[in-house]
């Protein structure tokens, strides 16, 4: 079995990743973790050095889609230049696990979020940024990506005791497996349960609206003031970007923290398993219907309909899950016409640069 260096377990690389690299490549290249993702270049560490670095041709022309870039928290092979101070990277390795979603707006496409997640925390505050709705689109996400999630509620310091814990309940009611805890980056209650939750060599992820306290919480994390802030808005309630790009920041002790841009806009596609771990009693409930196809709309001998009409299954419930399964579908559906449209037009561009060459 090859040894991992030390510099590299310290960042989160185990045996997995070692796995996937075939031994005569680290002979040419070396192994970093991405930190950040800018507009044309990364930042990268090997453990001991952090610096800037760019895409080989080779890997951008190769790309078939965003998933083919790297993303925040994936480990890349890489030569370095000018005394480790500037690297080239030439391929990305496997993801243990990936956070992705359809890109804002009308384009099908999918984004990257960040790869090689060991726990996503799923802020919510307990005032009117709650939505059970919006929570249930995070945890298919998050699911998908084979990622354990938890959710963090916080200004706590909003609500009394007994308000908080009917919020609990209500998450817990539908989802008893789910971790729940309530927290408050005013007067810092709870912050030591969610920092209990920290382990080193781990890699975590801060998901949830703009304004609901993720930087805050971050810098409560790293115990300095390191990341702006900005307030809510007064007259809604609603979040600025305080976060405008995704990083990767180690914390004492070893853990680390990857904060994300809020995100207004959650739409999935290609995520049935997802969608199954997410609505684990609506999975349960399709196994018992009388056709392997049913949709659960309109079908005769429906165990979901049935279970819904006598009240054993929520109907928010229902409500959110067929509509994110539609939308799934359809993103999925235009995903692959659009993938289908892609590789005729690139099938058009050969023959075409083909037969120029042969008229020469």
């Amino acid at each position: 079995m090859r040894p991992i260096s030390r510099k590299l377990e310290k960042l989160g690389f185990d045996q997995f990743f070692l796995d996937h690299v075939a031994p005569e490549r680290l002979e040419t290249f070396e192994i970093a973790r991405v930190f950040a993702v800018h507009k044309d270049s990364y930042a990268v560490s090997d453990g001991e050095h952090e610096l800037q670095a760019e895409l080989v041709g080779k890997l951008m022309y190769a790309a078939a889609s965003p998933l083919d870039y790297p993303a925040v928290g994936d480990w890349v092979r890489v030569n370095f230049f000018d005394d480790h101070t500037f690297a080239i990277i030439h391929e990305v390795l496997p993801r243990k696990s990936l956070l992705k979603r359809k890109t804002p707006g009308k384009k099908i496409e999918f984004q990257l979020i960040a790869a090689n997640i060991d726990v996503a925390f799923i802020v919510q505050s307990v005032d009117h940024n709650f939505n059970r709705n919006r929570l249930e689109r995070y945890l298919v996400m998050i699911n998908e990506g084979n990622i354990q999630p938890v959710v963090l509620l916080s200004k706590s310091d909003l609500l009394a005791s007994e308000e908080i814990a009917a919020r609990i309940a209500e998450i817990k009611n539908v989802m008893p497996d789910l971790s729940v805890l309530a927290f408050s980056n005013k007067n810092e209650s709870g912050l030591n349960n969610i920092e209990a939750l920290l382990r080193s060599k781990m890699t975590y992820c801060l998901l949830g609206s703009s304004g609901v306290g993720k930087t805050t919480l971050l810098n409560n994390l790293v115990g300095e003031a390191r990341f702006e802030t900005k307030t809510v808005r007064d007259k809604d309630g609603k979040g600025r970007h305080a976060t405008t790009a995704r990083q990767l920041i180690m914390i004492d002790g070893g853990a680390m923290v990857i904060d994300t841009p809020g995100m207004r806009e959650l739409g999935n596609f290609a995520v049935q398993t997802g969608l199954d771990e997410t609505f684990a009693e609506i999975a349960l409930l399709s196994q018992q219907c009388q056709f392997n196809d049913c949709t659960h709309v309109n079908e005769k001998g429906c165990a979901v309909l049935a279970a819904l009409a006598e009240g054993r299954l929520s109907g928010q419930r229902y409500d959110n899950y067929i509509k994110m399964s539609r939308e799934s579908v359809y993103h999925e559906m235009s995903y692959l016409e659009k993938r289908q449209k892609d590789r005729q037009f690139g099938k058009l561009i050969k023959s075409v640069m083909k037969h120029k060459k042969n008229r020469r």
